[in-house]
């Protein structure tokens, strides 16, 4: 038994230090039933910040089921976002959930995927480590989730390790986490892991009511895999009553207490003060023989939802993409104007608009009436076009505008074509043959012939021009930020640019890679390399979009 000192997040007063005998870290897992996309990364994510907020220290993990190795080369149709870490890890869009929740980062050990695991073992397989034996799901690759799972909180940072499982409980796809699932509750004890199921509780318009047979069935069905759910979140979009807890309680011989609702509500950022009041955060502490300690205040929590609710100002963006139909292509960069926004008193109301839909004819009137506009990032040519016309859009008419990864690549080559009169300007990604290739491949990735995981990721450094206008956001001469890219600008017309008007005022200090460009002339008009999007929080909104919604507000 190792005892830990662990001090309360809201207070650093001596009165609350909080001492804890913590036999060994404690796991919770958060599995999923009936349908998918109910929020489990947002509950996962709540309960962290609940337990955090309380003094402990926490972490999420995330288990995805499917066999790529990782969603790197997922369409983001398929999959939404892909979250990169700061150690270069392409990882679920829920790992940008926790990260915005407890302001702490993840790495690559918080999210495992199926292809991961079977990849592990099959190299020990090769190598021989299992030599004379059948390799089988069981003992095998149940042995290397578990392995994976427990890395997590091996390095004596963690009290408590919360383990999101991807996919819906009775997926083929799942079975192997769920089994692992239920060898550690047996290994462990119930004192040491705890299961949280979410479900739906549908209402029935024609009967008026609302249904809990889905939810019977969906923890019959864990049940049948060997797991008792220790607490139940009863997703619904009408209050439930107290009968109907008890109901649930009953048939899924799970403690009345330990039935929690979780109502629809207009921001996700809301749901952590739901689950103070259902009082799941105290549900779990007890179930794992830990104390609750103080209540906590969330007081810059609130203070955040207080500004979301009541803004000052509204500011209209549009974000130019080509993955639009699709809102989670794009999740961190809408959180990030929700941060931004609620730092400047302002609604962000953000308007996505396809790229492949404007036109030479069209993008005046498309893009008329916006305070900002943003060019997302991306890959591919689908729809560049239509993303070059809307930088001229920007610059021309003098919006601001904030270009992000292939949307600065944009905008250097609309300034190459327009203002220093290069015809054909282009990036070699869409054009290998373009006569003045103002954007082009990396030097490294020329030898590079597999494409998951090999562009240039994670965080890297950068130094700011002093008094630029990312100079002024930032307020440092040096930054970390995230990348996830293969093309750079190319430094031969770096000379070419600046004395038409377009400053490099940020580089890389070992490679000389130009990290962010921007027009000194114009209102407000910053292209960035890096994905600024990945490090915003709701404790700390990224500099870059708090900058720009500013200069969306100011006339």
């Amino acid at each position: 038994m190792t005892i830990r000192c662990t001090r309360n997040s809201n207070s650093l007063s001596a009165n609350n230090i909080r001492f804890s005998a913590v036999a060994e870290v404690k796991y919770v897992f958060v599995t999923g039933g009936v349908t998918s996309s109910l929020g489990k990364g947002i509950i996962s994510a709540s309960l962290a910040k609940l337990l955090q907020a309380r003094g402990y220290s926490v972490t999420i993990q995330k288990l995805d089921p499917y066999i790529n190795i990782d969603p790197g080369t997922l369409n983001p149709y398929e999959h939404g976002e892909c979250y990169v870490t700061v150690d270069g890890a392409e990882t679920d869009l829920d790992l940008g959930h926790y990260e915005r929740f407890l302001n702490v980062h993840t790495t690559q050990v918080n999210n495992v995927t199926t292809g991961r695991i079977y990849q592990s073992v099959i190299n020990k397989e090769r190598r021989g480590d299992y030599l004379g034996k059948t390799v089988q799901v069981i003992p095998h690759i149940t042995d290397e989730i578990k392995r994976r799972i427990k890395i997590v909180g091996s390095g004596g940072n963690y009290e408590i390790v919360i383990t999101e499982i991807g996919g819906t409980v009775g997926d083929i796809e799942s079975l192997p986490y769920i089994e692992a699932v239920r060898q550690m509750r047996w290994e462990m004890g119930p004192r040491n892991c705890v299961v949280i199921h979410l479900t739906l509780v549908p209402f029935l318009q024609a009967s008026g009511e609302l249904k809990t047979k889905p939810t019977q069935h969906s923890v019959k069905m864990l049940l049948e895999d060997g797991i008792q759910p220790d607490v139940l979140v009863l997703r619904t979009e009408h209050p439930l009553n107290e009968d109907l807890r008890k109901k649930v309680a009953l048939f899924c011989n799970v403690e009345p207490g330990a039935v929690v609702e979780s109502i629809d509500v207009s921001t996700i950022y809301e749901v952590p003060l739901m689950m103070q009041k259902e009082m799941l955060d105290l549900t779990v502490l007890r179930k794992l023989g830990l104390s609750p300690g103080e209540e906590p205040s969330l007081a810059e929590w609130k203070e955040f939802l207080h500004k979301l609710k009541n803004p000052a100002h509204r500011v209209r963006i549009a974000l130019v993409g080509k993955y639009v139909e699709l809102a989670d292509a794009y999740k961190s960069i809408s959180e990030s104007f929700i941060h931004a926004g609620a730092a400047n008193e302002a609604a962000a109301e953000v308007t996505m608009i396809h790229s492949e839909e404007i036109t030479d004819a069209n993008y005046r009137t498309m893009l008329d009436g916006y305070d900002g506009i943003v060019v997302a990032p991306g890959f591919g040519s689908r729809g560049i076009e239509g993303k070059i016309l809307t930088v001229n859009y920007a610059r021309t008419n003098d919006i601001p505008f904030l270009g992000i990864c292939l949307g600065m690549q944009c905008a250097v080559i609309e300034f190459a074509r327009n203002v220093l009169g290069l015809e054909g300007a282009h990036s070699t990604e869409i054009n290998p043959k373009a006569k003045h290739p103002v954007i082009d491949l990396m030097e490294e990735q020329k030898s590079i012939t597999e494409k998951g995981g090999t562009m240039r990721l994670g965080s890297y450094k950068c130094e700011l021009l002093h008094g630029s206008e990312a100079w002024k956001c930032y307020r440092k001469e040096e930054i970390s930020e995230r990348h996830r890219h293969r093309y750079e600008f190319n430094n031969k017309y770096l000379a070419d640019f600046r004395n038409a008007g377009m400053i490099a005022c940020g580089t890389n200090p070992e490679s000389g890679l130009v990290e962010i460009i921007e027009i000194p002339s114009h209102r407000w008009f910053v292209g960035v390399q890096f994905h600024p999007e990945y490090s915003s929080t709701v404790i700390k909104p990224h500099p870059l979009f708090v900058g720009f919604v500013r200069a969306c507000i100011r006339k």
